[in-house]
């Protein structure tokens, strides 16, 4: 096996390492405990453990390259600043049920602790790790709701033309589509802006997993996946029309529904590597061998 996906050997862990962790842990499992048994229970928002996992897993993996450094703290008032900030966020989250900062805080928190113990250098390998976890902080709704109308409109409208043009009887009002004799109403899970933002999260970390050294390219694929998420978003759309119009609705709303959404994420994932292939044959930074 590569060293590249060796698992990394954690380095002893001191005294104050190991209570501040203790503590840290015993701050944060009741907001853990809420979420999976609230928003990470939603369509909407069920990516979170996946989320929660992959950040966990990035920073595991590139944690020794920084843990093993002397002990130095660049920022100590900073450091401590940002913890104080990050309880206070907390306290104010949790007692007034704001999730935007109850969970925020979590990475305000870490970040500052880790900053104080082992200064820039242990925190800069792990950066994306932190980065990676901003997608598991919930939005408030009203910003959610904004931009999830509109883009739930386009996706039906697109879906309803598809299906038009290729003969099926589909009506549109709204988000509301008439299949034949069924209805089928374009949800949030379906077409919003959680899905979006989970799309985008899938793109990054294949950025990072790849290791593409080129800004431009990385910096095209992440716009990119706003199109692709559009895109999977309207295939899902399609799919489930379908499957409502020639099996039932029993079907539409049963296994097959999950199994639409597993098509969502198949397409998009087929979309991001074939667009990071032309991307790499566009923006290749090799240069070219002329044959002799």
């Amino acid at each position: 096996m590569s060293d590249r996906w060796a698992i990394p050997k954690l380095p002893p862990i001191s005294l104050a390492t190991g209570l501040l962790l203790i503590g840290i842990g015993a701050l944060y499992l009741p907001t853990l405990y809420d979420l999976f048994r609230g928003v990470w229970s939603s369509d909407e928002q069920g990516h979170g453990p996946i989320i929660l996992a992959l950040s966990v897993w990035l920073i595991y993996k590139r944690w020794p390259s920084g843990a093993l450094l002397t002990p130095r703290t660049d920022f100590p008032v900073l450091a401590g600043l940002g913890i104080v900030v990050g309880i206070a966020m907390y306290v104010l989250g949790r007692s007034q049920s704001l999730l935007l900062l109850e969970v925020g805080s979590a990475l305000v928190v870490v970040a500052s602790a880790i900053l104080l113990m082992r200064g820039t250098g242990g925190l800069r390998p792990i950066v994306f790790g932190f980065f990676f976890l901003c997608f598991l902080i919930p939005l408030p709704n009203a910003v959610v709701d904004m931009v999830t109308q509109p883009m739930k409109l386009a996706v039906s409208t697109v879906a309803e033309w598809l299906l038009m043009t290729t003969g099926y009887p589909v009506a549109r009002t709204g988000v509301i589509l008439q299949v034949g004799p069924y209805q089928l109403l374009v949800a949030d899970a379906c077409a919003g802006l959680h899905t979006l933002l989970t799309l985008e999260a899938l793109g990054l970390l294949y950025l990072n997993l790849v290791e593409s050294t080129s800004t431009v390219r990385n910096v095209a694929l992440a716009i990119l996946v706003v199109p692709i998420s559009f895109t999977a978003n309207v295939i899902r759309v399609v799919v489930l029309c379908l499957i409502t119009y020639h099996f039932g609705d029993e079907a539409g709303q049963g296994f097959l529904h999950g199994f639409a959404g597993m098509v969502l994420f198949m397409a998009a994932l087929f979309m991001i590597l074939a667009t990071d292939l032309l991307l790499r044959r566009l923006f290749a930074s090799e240069p070219v061998k002329v044959a002799a």
